[in-house]
């Protein structure tokens, strides 16, 4: 006996086709607000990285905060006080064994000039840090960093016998700058185009003239 099945009622199939409608629609949203979530994590993530990649690429800064010279009868020197800070590439070369090298570019009156250097180690297995310079103090060793740029601020350099003729308030041009071609080979080429390698301090003329 054949038993006729009778089409359901529209208004069944028209609720049925809203509630699957209704569970489209509640998933899709669902699914719409994970990639929103997703996507807004991958943008602040990409700008955290950003600005990480910002900040490594800052460049230090360095400046001559005073100037002097000082001549004797044995000869003269350069009392210099130095404020630096080291970018975040420099501090890794330097944490990792790698020497900075300041090379302080002296000019006096009658074409005078001398180009001492600076060099700042750091030795890994012994956890010092050294600064090595021409002057009475040629080596000094630090527990830290912090010690280290902060001996920049009293130094005394070595001068070329030459000097020594000039007075003591005879006007100095000064400038400072970090040495690329003391870096190891793989390092020169970045020191010389990437902003986070550059450390200068422009010249300037001392003593400072008053007003």
């Amino acid at each position: 006996m054949l038993t006729a099945t009778w089409p359901a009622p529209a208004g069944s199939a028209c609720r049925a086709r809203a509630a699957w409608m209704g569970s489209f629609m509640a998933c899709w949203k669902s699914t719409h607000s994970i990639r929103l979530r997703v996507a807004g994590a991958a943008l602040v993530l990409a700008l955290l990285a950003g600005c990480g990649l910002l900040a490594h690429q800052t460049p230090g800064t360095l400046e001559v905060r005073h100037a002097r010279l000082l001549p004797g009868e044995g000869g003269a020197e350069l009392e210099l006080a130095l404020e630096a800070r080291l970018s975040g590439p420099m501090q890794d070369a330097l944490e990792h064994g790698i020497p900075l090298t300041l090379v302080v570019d002296v000019r006096g009156a009658d074409g005078l000039h001398a180009r001492p250097r600076l060099e700042l180690r750091y030795f890994p297995l012994s956890r010092r840090y050294q600064l090595i310079g021409s002057g009475r103090d040629d080596e000094r060793g630090f527990a830290t960093r912090g010690y280290l740029l902060a001996a920049l601020g009293s130094l005394r350099l070595q001068l070329p016998p030459a000097f020594a003729r000039l007075d003591a308030d005879a006007p100095l041009r000064v400038a400072v700058a970090l040495d690329p071609g003391a870096l190891p080979g793989a390092l020169r080429l970045p020191a010389l185009f990437e902003p986070a390698w550059h450390l200068a301090a422009t010249e300037s003329t001392w003593p400072r003239a008053t007003r």
